[in-house]
């Protein structure tokens, strides 16, 4: 089952199943079932094509979501870079910009870099 480009997973129930769109939570999730008139416990498989289609124009008409919430956080982020706040240039260097400790944390945003000769990845195979 496919809503708004996502492929929904079927035999999950609806509340779970409509967190795999890119900016919907259980909150959100449960919001939209409830406005829709859907009961939460009802798996993916079961729903009906005219619920898919209420959920689906619900969801697109209060809530920005996959393509459109990506762009915005992306303008967010350049209009950030432009002004040349601190925010921006970490995000230009690709570091962590909410207040995290860089010395011994942040390898994932650092791109795994270890810089002490005793903690590289690779072991040296022995001659």
């Amino acid at each position: 089952m496919r809503i708004i480009g996502v492929n929904i997973p079927d035999n999950k129930r609806i509340e779970v199943a409509l967190t795999y769109l890119y900016g919907v939570g259980r909150f959100a999730s449960r919001r939209i079932l409830s406005e829709v008139g859907i009961d939460i416990n009802k798996r993916a498989k079961d729903l009906t094509p005219e619920e898919i289609n209420k959920i689906q124009s619900f969801a697109e008409k209060n809530y920005s979501l996959e393509g459109e919430l990506r762009q915005v956080i992306r303008r967010n982020i350049e209009r950030l870079k432009n002004i040349k706040v601190y925010r921006g240039t970490r995000h230009a260097r690709r570091l962590p910009a909410r207040g995290q400790r860089t010395k011994t944390n942040s390898r994932t945003v650092r791109g795994n870099v270890r810089k002490t000769a005793g903690s590289g990845k690779r072991k040296v195979a022995l001659k």
